[in-house]
């Protein structure tokens, strides 16, 4: 469920015309609702109520500071994968406590610099970054909190290029070698094992694999114990599907995964921590760009808007779906022709969808691609020289500009010519 309908012919976001929204900032920009990051926190808040747990959001699937401060107000804790999501949670107002720290090249400079503003834990990925964090903390004079996280080499069924809990994913320690793992870590000066880690994929659309994960986990967790180590937290980190295809069965419900994790590990004695983005965020977003042109090809027509790859990329780097609405609600007596969706970029890659049934459209038209608040803007880019499009966040009937569309003047000013040319 979200928070973007129609009311009177038109799309609003909460209590807010999209229309509005285009006249005050231009075209292309994405909006989010607050009501609905709020609505998809607070699920799986309840999916794990009587356990002792925290919900930390993935940063990386949404990294807007005031979108990351609304969740961080309602509790939430903050996932990281590198030094500048780190400082963009605590710019936020999360405290270290509630930061989790993740990602397979964790540097010398960033793992300084958490040990110095306060973290949560490390999910180590692999023993060269032990060493490395052990090293720093025992210079530092601190200890590092740290949960190992293995590689269960479980087979997500998901995408390619989002599946990392198989053996041949570069993600976590193999884990046939953890309990070695843990038995280095509890020599080693610097460092508290707490925990153990694990994370499978994204959009992940079944709850099989979790619960063959989790059923790895508490395995491990058992033999942890028995070997010496005080096993209190379990990181299960994030993965749940959401409906990109309305017309789709929908994935799981937080609740269902919440009762996976209390079938699996949930009599253990340890403190849950999962990790999820999409499910908080990809809902909770849309793009929304205006036709340029239609035209007419050989054997099938163009709907070409003035939003591109480099705007949203999932669809030309993992051939995703995204429904595509129009802002005006459209006559349904008139039948929807086919057309290929595409922006201005100079690629053939720039193609949103092919042969999408659409209303008749003309130039100025707005139209919104639902889904879009998660990996849209945090993977946006400048390319052919686009500025970055706005950012905008609906609170009922209000809505302010959360990140602002740099001006050309701005872009060319990050450059520099040397003195020689």
């Amino acid at each position: 469920m979200d928070h973007f309908l129609y009311n009177n012919g038109a799309l609003y976001a909460e209590d807010v015309a999209l229309t509005e929204i285009a006249e005050a900032v231009g075209t292309p920009f994405y909006v989010y609702s607050t009501a609905t990051l709020t609505r998809h926190f607070r699920l799986f808040n309840e999916a794990l109520a009587g356990m002792e747990h925290l919900v930390c959001f993935a940063v990386k699937s949404n990294s807007n500071l005031a979108v990351l401060k609304t969740l961080g107000d309602l509790g939430a804790g903050m996932d990281v994968v590198s030094g500048g999501e780190y400082r963009r949670a605590k710019a936020a107002g999360v405290p270290g406590e509630r930061i989790v720290f993740s990602g397979v090249g964790k540097t010398a400079e960033e793992i300084a610099l958490v040990l110095e503003g306060g973290i949560r834990q490390f999910n180590v990925e692999s023993e060269p970054e032990l060493l490395e964090i052990s090293r720093i903390a025992a210079a530092m004079g601190v200890t590092a909190p740290i949960a190992l996280r293995v590689n269960p080499d479980v087979d997500a069924k998901t995408h390619e290029k989002i599946a990392t809990g198989k053996s041949d994913n570069k993600f976590g320690i193999p884990i046939a070698k953890a309990r070695a793992v843990y038995a280095e870590a509890a020599r080693l000066p610097g460092i508290d094992v707490i925990g153990v880690d694990v994370h499978i994929g994204s959009q992940l659309t079944d709850l099989a694999p979790f619960e063959a994960a989790f059923m790895k986990v508490r395995e491990l967790t058992q033999l942890l114990r028995e070997d010496g180590h005080n096993i209190r937290r379990l990181d299960l980190g994030g993965g749940l599907g959401i409906p990109y295809e309305r017309s789709n069965s929908a994935p799981p419900l937080p609740v269902e995964y919440g009762d996976v994790i209390r079938r699996t590990v949930g009599d253990l004695g340890c403190e849950i921590e999962i990790e999820p983005g999409r499910l908080i965020s990809g809902n909770a977003g849309l793009l929304v760009t205006s036709v340029i042109y239609l035209k007419e090809g050989e054997g099938r027509d163009f709907l070409i808007v003035d939003a591109a790859m480099n705007d949203l990329v999932r669809p030309s780097m993992y051939g995703a779906h995204h429904d595509i609405v129009p802002v005006i609600e459209a006559d349904a007596a008139i039948l929807p022709q086919p057309v290929d969706i595409v922006g201005p970029v100079c690629e053939t890659g720039d193609t949103f969808a092919k042969s999408r049934p659409m209303p008749p459209l003309r130039a100025g038209d707005l139209v919104a691609f639902r889904s879009a608040g998660a990996y849209g803007a945090v993977m946006s880019s400048e390319y052919n020289s686009r500025p970055l499009v706005p950012e905008v966040l609906v609170n009922g009937d209000q809505f302010a500009v959360i990140r602002a569309r740099p001006s050309f003047e701005e872009m060319l000013a990050r450059d520099s010519i040397p003195e020689w040319l």
